[in-house]
């Protein structure tokens, strides 16, 4: 009896203590990472022109709303940076239309800007502290999610180091965009499905051992932990669309899970039994959970007059059902008209990249540049903020995914299977819109993608250490490789580090760490 249980569930390494403080610690150094200097560069970087604004405006109005009318965003950017937040204040026609804006991606990104905001003022650093903020909560998410899934506390915590190391999570950490968001929501659906996981192995363990055995099985409950990730995954979709990809993969991933539960206790209908017993609440959980946060996400929109498409004036003219009714029928107008907006986005961008470049960092975003005329010391100087993986820890990745393509094959380990499917699920379904629509798109959308490759590193980093019983000389030998990787890693994003936080250096110590011409801002 105790073997079967521990074959469902082995027991985890060590004491509860230091299963905390091991990740605790490593989410504190990439903190550090994060906040310091985290104004810096004093400046509306990228596509916080967009968000940042968006954040305000949500803050104070409920919705997103026009800056400043027709005038250029370059004015507005200047006036944030003043500390002038009037730009909203001129968009007020006659007719009293708040000026709503058309914003095509959902608001809860734009609402945890807008804490920070709320929080720290309309500055730099108050449009930046959520996503720093989100970049460290991921960190501790992915050391705690790794320990679970190798039993290992040191492979958990190098899994939040080597999170913390990585460039294109520090930028997207220190700008306020939406990916890192997005990112911590799938992660963190994740790592609730892998703890549903644990727990529902170890109830039907308990069940094994004290009841008669069944052809289906029994009954799992309701599993809060997967309700949790239905809610986390919602949240991912109310910040970014495609965290309906991971949506869908993870559904299917859960069940599949179940049925293996089953099938490894001896019940004769593993499959059957996950259908009839599972699915209903797996439906519950990450069906009508993720509409209902989705639909949440919208509160404001839904609670304003002055939303782009909102129809206030109509849907309150004829009473409260009649309102539900078209304010449901013009949120969903709406939708549509961002679908097709989504689907039709073909405009050139000097760093747009396709899929298949991505992992191979070819072409990184610039998310700011600027030449000033002093602080490095003489000579010509250069500020460039680069969002750009670090390259020790993405081409190590990439041989760790080849890794786990063939460790499946040959063991259908689910740990190497999960981790393939989350990667595929933020990767694939972009080369369909790369193929089909030709659609815009750019490097930092992989950033779903990287705790995932991260967890195949960390993978892999296990099968070379080897397990327990392993010779002592071999394990020695797989230490030492797997440290001297973390230090390439670390020594790695020292040296990029100037470049990916917007420090002034000296013009050939910028020019020094391009690894490539498409790593250079044209013209």
């Amino acid at each position: 009896m105790g073997s079967t249980r521990d074959r469902l569930v082995p027991p985890m390494p060590g004491g509860v203590l230091w299963g905390w403080i091991g990740p605790l610690l490593v989410a504190a150094f990439g903190a550090v990472l994060r906040f310091v200097d985290l104004g810096r560069p004093n400046a509306v970087v990228f596509d916080e022109t967009y968000y940042a604004k968006d954040a305000f405006a949500l803050l104070n109005f409920g919705v997103e709303r026009k800056a400043l009318g027709s005038v250029e965003d370059q004015v507005a950017d200047r006036m944030l940076i003043a500390g002038d937040t009037r730009i909203w204040e001129t968009c007020v026609p006659a007719d009293a239309d708040p000026c709503p804006l058309y914003v095509a991606h959902p608001p809860l990104g734009k609402w945890l800007i807008a804490t920070g905001e709320h929080l720290f003022g309309m500055t730099p650093f108050g449009w930046r502290f959520a996503t720093a903020a989100a970049g460290v909560i991921s960190i501790l998410i992915l050391a705690r999610t790794a320990r679970r899934m190798t039993r290992s506390t040191l492979l958990g915590c190098l899994a939040g180091l080597l999170l913390a190391l990585d460039g294109l999570h520090l930028v997207l950490s220190r700008t306020a965009l939406l990916d890192i968001f997005l990112m911590l929501f799938v992660l963190a659906g994740f790592a609730c499905l892998v703890t549903d996981r644990d727990h529902t192995r170890a109830r039907l363990a308990t069940w094994y051992e004290t009841s008669p055995l069944t052809d289906q099985g029994p009954w799992l409950g309701w599993r809060p932990w997967r309700l949790a990730a239905g809610t986390m995954l919602g949240a991912a979709c109310a910040v970014k669309w495609s965290g309906i990809f991971f949506l869908a993969a993870f559904t299917i991933l859960t069940l599949l899970w179940d049925a293996g539960a089953r099938r490894a206790v001896g019940l004769r209908r593993p499959y059957s039994g996950a259908f009839m017993r599972d699915l209903p609440t797996a439906l519950t959980a990450l069906a009508a959970a993720p509409a209902l946060t989705y639909l949440a996400s919208w509160t404001g929109w839904f609670a304003s007059a002055g939303g782009w498409g909102r129809n206030w004036t109509q849907a309150t003219s004829q009473g409260p059902y009649y309102f539900v009714f078209d304010s449901v029928r013009s949120w969903l107008a709406y939708h549509f008209q961002v679908l097709g907006f989504h689907t039709g986005l073909a405009k050139h961008h000097d760093y747009q990249s396709e899929p298949w470049e991505w992992p191979l960092l070819l072409r990184p975003v610039v998310f700011h540049w600027k030449t000033p005329a002093s602080g490095c010391g003489g000579g010509s100087c250069a500020q460039e903020v680069l969002g750009v993986g670090t390259p020790v820890i993405w081409y190590g990745g990439l041989a760790a995914l080849v890794a786990m393509v063939a460790w499946y094959v040959a063991t259908r380990d689910w740990r190497a299977g999960a981790v393939l499917l989350a990667y595929a699920a933020g990767w694939l379904p972009w080369f369909y819109y790369a193929l089909a629509d030709n659609r815009t798109m750019f490097m930092f959308y992989a950033i779903p993608m990287v705790p995932f490759m991260i967890l195949a590193l960390v993978l892999a980093a296990g099968l070379v250490i080897g397990p327990a019983r392993a010779p002592l000389n071999r394990r020695a030998l797989g230490a030492a490789l797997t440290g001297t990787f973390a230090l390439l890693a670390l020594a790695n994003l020292w040296w990029l580090y100037p470049v990916l936080t917007g420090e002034v250096i000296p013009y050939e110590d910028w020019s020094s760490r391009m690894l490539t011409g498409d790593w250079i801002k044209p013209g």
